[in-house]
């Protein structure tokens, strides 16, 4: 639906999204602006994150950019950031309605605060637009700006600008006619004072669950092992659950933010993936410019949690996030390392557990942990080379490893899933179990269910069965 407001006369109709006639459209030249119109999210902020993806010395470099001014930071990362253009979530909404007003005759712009090259490279794509005009030669094309370079460039010609922020304002208030698209309630009353004619395009309702999904709370299943030390030791008590309850919600929180972290820095890769491009970032129900606080205020939660576990605690969650850190940045692209760093992140999870709750860790079950979650870790590249198999592509996006590698990868997930049964089998025949148990011989059950089950998982994924996210099945 499209509501057509006319301010003179204070009257509001709801019509059908049908197309205006051409001797109905108020305006010569129909204006589009790109972030958060035609597009689902901002340039400034997919090039920053793809930049950043690409090289972790881009912010500083950006930094030095953006001293010379915004249109000198955009221009550089332009220049450096590899953006897949036709992955972009582009608003279809606006692309229809573009289309239409340009199949009636009507001339189309795209003018944006986004760098010049990259705006042309987008409106190529596309096809929609007459003229293309960007951020160069130091201006940026946003707010007042924007709206002297249309006076400037059309004079005393007929426009429609659509747009979508308080930013575009200064731009309505210039023209003959307002087009917003998917704006807030306030800005809608802001608009509603002004003189122009408005047009109003509704293509998704304001919802929290893109938010929700974006924190992964599915994969805080994976923090449980924080309990695990109190469980193995045997030490249950109301002090100890507490603790670890305290350190799993303070580990999750980080968790949430390292997830948003690394999908923002994974868009590119995501919106290339038949099932990740769902993710909230990657198609736009989430706009990006909101990961960023989104990421700190977990993290910064999370911190503050685990301050009140102790020093050694927020040690332990330090490590562990300068290590994620360190994974999203660089390490997920060196084989074998990332299935090292995603082993020992896991074990990391038991030792904050013990950290936390005071229980020292036996050798046994940090050397079952290792094993153990190094063959999970292996099994989510093997699904993902399977996945890729499958889809006719040679090698992993963002990943060291080719379709090749997929034997000597399902290789590693077997070896390492039967040391951890042997570990257990070297640990269940051990003088320390039949002290803590009554009926030791009992726990050979344990072996024979992880033999069949690894078992399982391996041949699941191979047959490309397997999500990408097999770890799960583990927590």
């Amino acid at each position: 639906m499209c509501r057509i407001l006319c301010n003179n006369h204070r009257i509001a109709v709801t019509v059908e999204r049908a197309p205006v006639s051409r001797k109905d459209f108020p305006a010569d030249i129909l204006v589009v602006d790109l972030d958060g119109t035609l597009l689902r999210s901002d340039m400034l902020y997919e090039s920053f994150w793809a930049a950043l993806g690409q090289d972790w010395r881009s912010p500083i470099r950006a930094g030095l950019a953006l001293r010379q001014g915004k249109p000198a930071l955009k221009r550089y990362l332009s220049e450096v950031a590899e953006v897949d253009i036709p992955t972009l979530p582009y608003n279809e909404d606006v692309i229809a309605y573009v289309r239409a007003r340009r199949a009636e005759g009507i001339r189309t712009a795209l003018v944006t605060a986004t760098d010049q090259n990259m705006a042309q490279d987008i409106a190529a794509h596309l096809g929609l637009f007459d003229e293309v005009h960007g951020t160069k030669d130091g201006i940026n094309l946003k707010g007042a700006n924007k709206a002297a370079f249309l006076k400037e460039t059309y004079g005393d010609k007929r426009l429609a600008y659509m747009g979508d922020t308080t930013a575009d304002l200064p731009v309505w208030e210039a023209v003959d006619l307002a087009i917003t698209v998917d704006i807030p309630d306030a800005l809608r009353a802001q608009v509603a004072k002004l003189e122009t004619p408005v047009h109003e395009i509704s293509s998704s309702a304001p919802s929290a669950q893109p938010y929700l999904k974006a924190l992964r709370p599915h994969q805080w299943l994976k923090n449980i092992l924080v309990f695990l030390p109190m469980l193995a030791a045997h030490q249950i008590t109301g002090a100890t659950f507490l603790t670890s309850l305290l350190a799993f919600i303070s580990f999750s929180l980080v968790a949430s933010s390292v997830y948003v972290l690394n999908d923002l820095l994974d868009l590119k890769v995501d919106r290339a993936h038949p099932r990740k491009c769902k993710r909230p970032f990657a198609a736009g129900t989430v706009p990006i410019a909101h990961g960023t606080g989104m990421a700190t205020g977990r993290l910064g939660a999370g911190a503050l949690l685990a301050l009140l576990l102790g020093g050694a605690f927020f040690a332990t969650m330090l490590v562990y996030y300068v290590v994620t850190l360190a994974y999203s940045l660089t390490l997920k692209r060196r084989a074998v390392v990332d299935i090292c760093v995603l082993a020992g992140l896991y074990t990391m999870r038991i030792i904050a557990g013990g950290v936390a709750t005071g229980i020292e860790l036996s050798v046994w079950l940090l050397a079952f942990s290792i094993f153990f979650f190094f063959s999970m870790a292996a099994v989510k590249r093997q699904a993902e080379l399977v996945d890729m198999a499958e889809r006719g592509k040679l090698d992993a996006s963002g990943r060291g490893y080719t379709v090749k590698d997929l034997d000597i990868i399902s290789m590693m997930s077997i070896g390492a899933g039967y040391m951890s049964i042997l570990v257990m089998a070297l640990y269940v025949n051990s003088p320390v179990v039949a002290d803590l148990y009554a009926n030791p011989a009992a726990l050979w059950g344990i072996c024979f269910v992880l033999l069949y089950w690894i078992s399982r998982i391996v041949i699941i994924t191979h047959r490309g069965h397997m999500n990408d996210a097999p770890v799960l099945c583990a927590a």
